[in-house]
């Protein structure tokens, strides 16, 4: 279980490959599923927006 707890920094350039792979599996998702998902485009964008100032407070938050 050491693994879970275990504390790293990671520096951004080390992030691309991550957000690269999560970016193409929702591309694929959302291709696949469009039909589905064209219901639900309001609710997606709200929860898009909310948690991208979120993540843009807590990046500057650790930034500052």
């Amino acid at each position: 279980m050491g693994f879970f707890n275990a504390k790293t920094t990671w520096a951004n350039k080390e992030f691309i490959p991550f957000k690269l792979c999560i970016a193409s599996i929702y591309i694929i998702v959302g291709s696949y599923f469009h039909d589905f998902f064209q219901n639900y485009y309001v609710p997606l964008f709200i929860v898009f927006a909310i948690t991208v100032v979120w993540t843009v407070y807590l990046w500057l938050k650790k930034r500052a």
